[in-house]
């Protein structure tokens, strides 16, 4: 059987709580062995802590979302560092900006992140990042710290083929989830035939963005192989190679 890796979800959130088995069930039975399970703020990181120590298979990463900016805490740095190199977390995230739901003030959301990035860089940690409508700001800070960046992922990808060229240049490596199968996604498809194979990877985001055919459900780990059966389609691979490949991937970008 093709074993997928899912780079990034959400499985440990409340609307799993009703049939948490059974999506694993799902997950086994389509093959993905391998996922990253992702804080939002202190106590979903905590969460996803507690839930990586418990089912295999699963890693946590763990740190401050730009929605939940607002409810930082000058102690939770600390706190993560702490996570980090007792090996309860794989990287820093998700953090970044967010400019299309402005949950938190954008100054706050600036001075959230910057922090978080310092932290990251101090202690060699990668970053999972966030970016909805803000590729140009991020762009400019992540060339303002290019000597102290420390790789990570471009979570759900968003942007155009230029915008994914210079995330390569700085270093990271891209994440498509399931707008890449969209009927309207032309650019992001683009994008995704141009980033060399050692740079990609794929998520499910789930419960969010679910991929065709499954768009409008509830999302959920077992449909990654939908994203990464379109990265094939795309570059002319098998999905074989996809799965294997961005496995390998994100076994690297974890330190696993």
């Amino acid at each position: 059987m093709t074993e997928w890796f899912d780079s990034h979800c959400h499985v440990n959130e409340e609307r799993f709580d009703g049939d948490r088995e059974e999506v694993l069930a799902r997950m086994a039975a389509n093959g993905v062995t391998r996922y990253a399970v992702i804080g939002s703020d202190m106590a979903s990181s905590r969460a996803a802590i507690a839930y990586a120590e418990t089912h295999e298979g699963a890693v946590a990463v763990g740190g401050i979302h730009p929605h939940e900016a607002k409810g930082f805490r000058e102690q939770d740095p600390e706190e993560i560092r702490r996570w980090y190199q007792e090996g309860k977390i794989r990287a820093i995230g998700e953090i970044g900006l967010d400019y299309y739901y402005d949950l938190s003030p954008r100054e706050t959301q600036r001075d959230v992140l910057q922090k978080q990035m310092a932290l990251a860089w101090e202690i060699g940690a990668p970053v999972a990042w966030h970016i909805r409508d803000a590729h140009g700001e991020i762009l400019e800070i992540m060339k303002a710290w290019k000597n102290r960046l420390t790789g990570g992922i471009i979570h759900c990808f968003s942007g155009s083929p230029e915008i994914a060229r210079e995330y390569l240049k700085l270093g990271y490596y891209i994440s498509f989830a399931g707008p890449l199968t969209f009927k309207k996604a032309p650019r992001l498809q683009e994008a995704a035939r141009l980033i060399p194979r050692d740079r990609l990877l794929i998520e499910t985001d789930s419960p969010y963005l679910a991929p065709e055919p499954v768009r409008g459900r509830r999302n959920e780990p077992a449909n990654v192989r939908y994203v990464g059966m379109k990265l094939a389609e795309l570059r002319g691979e098998t999905p074989e190679e996809v799965a294997a490949y961005t496995t390998e991937n994100a076994k690297k970008v974890y330190n696993l």
